[in-house]
């Protein structure tokens, strides 16, 4: 089924029969993938008055729990309430779900004891092209991704300029296949955060960073359409599902 969407002046066609899903599931399993030193996520059927409610229990419904980290457990997208005294809750500041985004790879380039990516490796993956959201894919790209335990590994993050560079290009949406755009262990600085999100000036309550995500290598490098979708959380980030549209046209 095809599908028209008015871009500002430009027309986009896209395919609404071939989604592209590149979130990561969330499971109660230990090889759930995992960051920032929490046990593995828990999906358990509730027991009430001794009784535990699931059909393979004899109950006539599955009745379970679950219980998660958004930031640790899985994909998640974040509003500046992430960092900030005031807690701005994702169900009230992300309000739009659809978005032209760009897919790019990146290989990151050592620094030091780190994998970084940097302004010059993004101004080259996006050019002249005008977008609002951009989905970050780290090199080496494999399905361990769905199960890394990520805790004291030091993982690949974005440098401060990086970020800023996003900013200034009017990206309102990053997309990344990380644990966080920032440095494991910073010393709470969290420069990529603060940057992307301009803490030292007008805060950009509209602009959002999900992390934790999977992009498939059968994804090419382009243009597609993002459709963001949330939990509607009253929280500072939520469990998400961003799913791409090839844009025909």
């Amino acid at each position: 089924m095809l599908a028209t969407i008015q871009f500002k002046s430009k027309k986009r066609v896209i395919d609404l029969s071939k989604p592209l899903d590149i979130s990561i599931p969330l499971t109660g399993k230990p090889n759930n993938v995992n960051a920032w030193y929490l046990d593995p996520p828990k999906i358990v059927p509730e027991i009430i008055d001794g009784e535990t409610i699931s059909v393979a229990d004899g109950a006539v419904v599955n009745f379970n729990t679950i219980t998660f980290n958004p930031h640790s457990h899985g994909t998640h997208t974040e509003t500046v309430g992430h960092i900030t005294e005031k807690v701005y809750s994702i169900n009230q500041h992300l309000k739009q779900f659809f978005f032209l985004a760009e897919v790019v790879t990146v290989a990151p380039e050592k620094q030091g004891e780190d994998y970084v990516i940097s302004r010059k490796q993004l101004q080259f993956a996006l050019g002249n092209k005008k977008r609002e959201a951009i989905v970050i894919r780290t090199m080496p790209n494999t399905r361990e991704k769905h199960t890394k335990q990520y805790s004291n590994t030091n993982p690949t993050y974005l440098l401060e300029d990086a970020a800023e560079y996003l900013k200034s290009k009017g990206i309102k949406h990053l997309l990344i296949d990380l644990p966080s755009v920032d440095k494991e262990q910073d010393n709470g600085e969290l420069l990529a955060h603060n940057a992307f999100w301009n803490t030292r000036g007008k805060l950009r309550l509209d602009a959002t960073i999900t992390e934790f995500i999977y992009v498939s290598n059968k994804i090419s490098d382009g243009c597609y359409m993002l459709n963001l979708q949330i939990a509607p959380f009253e929280n500072d980030a939520s469990p998400s599902k961003p799913i791409l549209y090839k844009v025909i046209d």
